[in-house]
């Protein structure tokens, strides 16, 4: 089959990659003229395992490749991905203008009967106003061109989207044809072999299903938060608690483990979204703004602890940060917790020695130059060169090269022995044995 997916961003390059590695031929298509020809080159613009290895190879076989022009793809294409951004507006709202521009763009170009499939996250209806995009457009040609709708929902966990998308639990799509949902059925066939994966709804019930599955999980996170915080004044290890409800069917152990927060592109965003999306309706989601509420003041659980022992001023204090991007196995640094953190030590004057181990290039993009000024904020080639000197580790980001740290060197170059555990990474016992004082989530008075 011959696709065009547009936008080349995490949603775009992992579908086009993944659909070409099947066999499909895929052209991705972005107006960024630079990512294009870096794509050509081999150099993506995010970091997912596996990802550069699949487009490297597809790329040279010919079943991937890269353009700027969508007019030169519908000449090859009729089924089309739409994968472009749709940034939080100031009210929580999704902003669809890229997703309708893309639509428009598809209704002055398209010559026959196309799929377009919305696999961007976005709210309920969208699928109709791109459907009255692309019609408005082609009465402006004056055609009649026959074309679908269909919205398909990606469920990809950044670390592991390419093993997510090629071995999927569900595939969900939502279609109001017969045509449309034979095309998605032929579509998906290579990746429903061993059984029957794809799930069909109508299109907005697709589209509420993504945020609803966001939104749940973010739920697990903020209501294991609260619990770790009530744990924490209760003398309660939230960890056994944590060993405890997980081992209930009913629960699970996925997303349950307290930290400092959720971050990252699909959380925040979509439970903000789905939250204004209930607020234009009349209705008051009472529980979706608990769990953005809970995840606000979780994002500064870490600095509060740090102020309540040194102080409000930390102009003589060091730290060490281990981990900045919003959780392991990416780059991807939107709404991480480090960043909240490091804006609290920055106003009260500390100074910040930081290493990961992917996401220091986009660090050096994403935070403010003036944190860089005085070398109040250093970024360090190795995790323990980050230790020297500090008065503090403050552990964010659960890397597996941070599970089991040498507590000795560690005591051996640090001013203070004194950790932050912002994921609960280490045990109290093991860490206060190695003479270090420790701080946890929901494990403070054990």
């Amino acid at each position: 089959m011959k696709l065009t997916i547009i936008g080349t961003g995490y949603v775009g390059l992992v579908t086009g990659a993944c659909f070409a590695e099947m066999g499909s031929m895929v052209t991705c298509v972005d107006i960024d003229e630079i990512k294009i020809e870096n794509l050509k080159k081999g150099i993506l613009p995010i970091y997912e395992p596996g990802l550069e290895n699949l487009v490297a190879q597809n790329f040279k076989e010919g079943t991937l490749t890269f353009s700027t022009s969508l007019e030169q793809a519908c000449e090859n294409s009729n089924i089309f991905f739409i994968a472009v951004g749709t940034p939080p507006g100031e009210d929580g709202s999704a902003d669809l203008q890229y997703v309708l521009q893309v639509a428009r763009q598809i209704g002055r170009n398209i010559t026959g009967y196309s799929v377009i499939i919305d696999k961007s996250t976005v709210p309920v209806g969208t699928a109709d106003k791109v459907k009255a995009a692309i019609q408005a457009e082609l009465s402006k040609r004056e055609v009649n061109i026959e074309f679908d709708v269909v919205s398909n929902p990606e469920f990809l966990k950044e670390g592991a989207a390419v093993n997510d998308f090629l071995k999927p639990d569900r595939i969900v799509v939502g279609v109001d044809s017969k045509r449309a949902a034979e095309q998605m059925k032929r579509l998906y066939a290579p990746f429903s072999r061993n059984r029957e994966k794809l799930i069909s709804m109508n299109v907005r019930d697709a589209e509420m299903t993504k945020y609803a599955a966001n939104s749940m999980l973010a739920t697990k996170i903020s209501f294991m938060n609260e619990i770790s915080n009530i744990c924490e004044r209760l003398g309660v290890d939230v960890e056994n608690v944590r060993k405890g409800i997980g081992s209930d069917s009913r629960i699970g152990y996925s997303f349950i483990y307290p930290g400092c927060g959720y971050g990252g592109s699909c959380f925040p965003k979509d439970v903000k979204a789905l939250i204004k999306t209930s607020s234009d309706q009349g209705f008051v989601p009472e529980l979706l703004n608990a769990v953005e509420k809970r995840n606000d003041f979780q994002k500064q659980v870490l600095s509060d602890k740090i102020i309540k022992r040194f102080g409000q001023d930390l102009s003589q204090k060091t730290f060490c940060m281990w981990g900045l991007s919003f959780k392991p196995g990416t780059d991807d640094m939107r709404e991480s917790s480090s960043i909240v953190i490091l804006k609290e030590l920055m106003d009260s004057g500390a100074c910040v020695k930081a290493f990961d181990p992917i996401a220091m290039d986009q660090a050096r993009k994403e935070l403010p130059e003036k944190w860089f000024e005085d070398d109040r904020l250093t970024l360090e080639d190795t995790q323990y060169k980050a230790i020297e000197n500090t008065d503090a580790l403050i552990l964010v980001t659960e890397w597996k090269t941070f599970r089991q740290p040498d507590f000795n060197l560690m005591a051996d170059v640090m001013k203070q022995q004194i950790i932050f555990d912002g994921r609960n990474q280490y045990d109290p016992s093991e860490v206060s044995e190695a003479g270090f004082e420790y701080h946890g989530i929901g494990r403070e008075n054990i």
